[in-house]
Formats: C-alpha cells, sequence, structure tokens
C-alpha cells in the first residue's frame, strides 16, 4: 500500500491459539515519539473495537493524555481491523478464530524483536484495547510496570456476550449474510447495528438530558442518523464478525498459563493497575472490576476510580467530551507517577 502512515510486521506463519495456522500473519501498528536510549519510555495503546489507530490517536498530543514527548508510543492495530490480518485482506477462507491471547503473542513478538524493548511504562486501552491491557498484564508481569484498563475488563462478562449477540444479529440479518460470511456489503445490516450500538453505548441519562444537542444534533433522529446509522459501515463486515468474536472469547484465564483459573490470572499481575470503568457504562459494568480489585492481590497496586459520567461506554473515548477528557488525563498523569 503506497503512502500509508504505518508500518508491518511481518509475523511470518503463525499457529494460534486454536491450532489454526495463518500464513505470512500481519501485525500494523503506527508509532509516535522516539524511544529512549535505555527503551524504558513505552507505551503501548491496543485499539478498541472496529477502530483503527487513525481513530484512537487523538489522545496523543504534546502534553496531553499519552504525551509523544515524554514517550515512545506504539499502537498496534487488533487482528480484524482491516490493517492487521482481517478477513478484507486475507485469501484464507474460513478466516480464523482470533483471541486476545493471539494479540499479545504478536504484539510482544513486535516489541522485543522489532523494537528490543524489554519493559513497558504503560499498557493503557479502552474497551476491547482495556481487555488487552488486562491480558497484557497477567501474561507478562514482569514486562507491564502499569496498566490503564478504561472500561474494559478481564473477561467478557455474560451479559456483554448478550449485547453482542444482538449486535451479530442485526448486522447478520441483512440478506448480503450468506453461508456464514457477507458475500457483498450490508447496507440494511450495518444500519440495524449502528440502531442497537447507540442504546448501549450511551447512558439513559445522555438521552433523557438530550446531551447530544451538545454536539450539534438538532434532534434526537439526527442524532441517530448521523452519528450511529453508518458509524460501521466503514468497516468490512465480516472484519466486524472477526472482532465481536474475539470480544465475546475474551477471557484473561483462557489459555495454557492459567487453565481457566480467574484468581490465578489476575492474581499473577504485579503492575499498577487504574480500573476506570464508566460508571454509566451498560456492558462494561462497574461491578466487574469491583469484583477484579479484590483479585489483584499481587499488583503493585490496584486502584478503582469511575468515569463519573453520562456518556456511557463512550466516557472512556471522550473525542468531544472536555470534562472526561480532563479525568482521564488526570488520573494517567498521577498512573505514571507510581
Amino acid at each position: 500500500m503506497t503512502g500509508r502512515d504505518y508500518e508491518i510486521f511481518e509475523a511470518g506463519d503463525t499457529m494460534l491459539q486454536s491450532g489454526a495456522m495463518v500464513p505470512a500473519l500481519k501485525l500494523a501498528y503506527k508509532t509516535f515519539g522516539a524511544l529512549s536510549p535505555a527503551r524504558d519510555n513505552v507505551i503501548l495503546y491496543p485499539t478498541s473495537f472496529s477502530a483503527q489507530h487513525y481513530d484512537t490517536a487523538w489522545l496523543i498530543q504534546p502534553g496531553g493524555v499519552l504525551d509523544p514527548e515524554r514517550y515512545f508510543i506504539i499502537i498496534p492495530n487488533l487482528f480484524g481491523n482491516g490493517l492487521s490480518s482481517s478477513p478484507s485482506n486475507s485469501a484464507d477462507a474460513p478466516f480464523p478464530e482470533f483471541t486476545y491471547h493471539d494479540a499479545i503473542a504478536a504484539q510482544y513478538r513486535l516489541l522485543t524483536e522489532g523494537f528490543g524493548i524489554a519493559k513497558l511504562a504503560l499498557v493503557y486501552g479502552w474497551s476491547m484495547g482495556g481487555m488487552q491491557a488486562y491480558h497484557w498484564a497477567a501474561l507478562h508481569p514482569d514486562m507491564v510496570e502499569r496498566a490503564a484498563v478504561v472500561c474494559g475488563s478481564a473477561r467478557c462478562a455474560p451479559y456483554n456476550y448478550v449485547f453482542l449477540e444482538a449486535v451479530k444479529a442485526a448486522l447478520s440479518g441483512d440478506p448480503a449474510f450468506r453461508d456464514g460470511r457477507f458475500v457483498e456489503r450490508p447496507v440494511a445490516g450495518y444500519r440495524a447495528m449502528g440502531r442497537v450500538y447507540a442504546g448501549w453505548a450511551m447512558s439513559h441519562g445522555f438521552y433523557r438530558d438530550e446531551i447530544w444537542r451538545e454536539a450539534g444534533f438538532t434532534s434526537l433522529e439526527d442524532y441517530l442518523v448521523r452519528a450511529w446509522d453508518t458509524t460501521f459501515a466503514r468497516r468490512d463486515a465480516n472484519d466486524l464478525l472477526v472482532q465481536i468474536g474475539i470480544w465475546q472469547a475474551g477471557d484473561v484465564s483462557r489459555c495454557a498459563a492459567f487453565g481457566g483459573d480467574f484468581d490465578r490470572a489476575l492474581g499473577a499481575i504485579k503492575a499498577h493497575m487504574l480500573l476506570m470503568p464508566g460508571a454509566t457504562d451498560r456492558y462494561f459494568d462497574v461491578r466487574d472490576n469491583e469484583d477484579e480489585l479484590g483479585r489483584l492481590v499481587n499488583a503493585k497496586s490496584a486502584v478503582l476510580h469511575p468515569i463519573l459520567s453520562v456518556h456511557g461506554h463512550r466516557a472512556g473515548n471522550p473525542v468531544n467530551n472536555s470534562r472526561d477528557h480532563a479525568f482521564l488525563k488526570a488520573e494517567i498523569a498521577e498512573l505514571l507517577n507510581k
């Protein structure tokens, strides 16, 4: 691809957690800032659902939440997002099932083989990125010094799983879905998926108090049409299904190292842990992080600081929300000082 602003780590033929072999696995990534001579100023910032690094890089700015003048920041694109290995850029049919463990394994190779990095000052992630941050802290406890889990969890809760079933049903109900895959763009499916997402991503108070007006929308329908009806149409529908599968199967303990023992997985974490759920997030519920907090028995520190916001899940990605943005900036600055 000519003119791209990111790099590709060629992982070669790779065995997945499922036992499937993926030929020529590719991990797309983007870097910001400069790596220090000691290679000790690294922040890893994994992407969230359907996001590419273009969508999340806004958080990286001088003096911002993630400061490229102080840190070397790497955004690895999650598999299935259209830049890293995905159905849309692969000849594999059917496309294999990936897990967060597969993603962290590839990211680990990128850091160690590509950059010679042995320590991470911080792993920061929102939503699916937050789930990856949890996996990093558990799977590489001696490498991760700090982890910020923003509107995320160590495993996909049953309620979260059901939400994703609704998302899948809305998308795959389109006639373009045949024999387990999309054969063309599901225009109606994208819209249905957006409408489902709109109800879950934001809070009751967000709609009750018409907070959408602050962003310039003139009516509720105007907000739904312009903010949600086509938001997922920018991504390949088969790619979206792969990422939903990764999300639903998410469980930090579901690997050979922990054998499904959740307490053992969270007990392996040594990092300074900052859990920042959205107080009104409907699918990454505060209570899941509260439960996890008591299991982080070997973490250097573990704190739970909910984002007190009516912006639901989107409180953790406050692109046009200065109050929540300021909260994140202050919390991350304090974490990096530990």
